[in-house]
């Protein structure tokens, strides 16, 4: 497979306080549409895993902002896996200037997996080919086990 590529965002007029900064709530929706974007690459896209029954909520979301982003501007963020289990795992996001230059925020999103009846269920044995990607890639801690 290649290499996930990072994913652009321009930033909208919407998404900016009267300073034309982008307000912090905005960075939280970029991680999901990093997210989305990351998993369709990996061939693993949400509708494909919804349509198999799997759930995939939000635990935990955090940003450490560095930096102001403002209208206008091009950012991209880095996503990656950074702990992985059969029930749960963690992206990291990283949000930089479309050159590459300037660090504006990191932050992670923590997911677990559920069934249709809203109970865990283990990705392992459910669609272990998501799991190995998911291990494959996973840059810090294999389990959280």
């Amino acid at each position: 497979m290649e290499k996930i590529k990072p994913y652009l965002k321009k930033v909208q007029y919407y998404e900016t306080d009267m300073m034309s900064v982008v307000h912090h709530s905005n960075y939280i929706r970029w991680f999901e549409e990093a997210r989305m974007d990351y998993l369709e690459q990996a061939q693993f896209p949400y509708q494909g895993i919804e349509a198999q029954g799997i759930f995939i909520p939000v635990l935990e979301a955090s940003c450490k902002y560095r930096q102001a982003v403002r209208f206008g501007e091009t950012v991209q963020i880095e996503t990656e896996v950074t702990r992985v289990s059969s029930v749960r795992f963690t992206l990291g996001y990283r949000v930089y200037d479309k050159a590459h230059k300037t660090l504006h925020a990191t932050g992670s999103t923590a997911h677990c997996f559920l069934g249709q009846d809203f109970s865990p269920l283990s990705i392992q044995r459910r669609m272990p080919e998501f799991y190995q990607f998911l291990r494959e890639h996973c840059q810090k801690t294999k389990d959280l086990q």
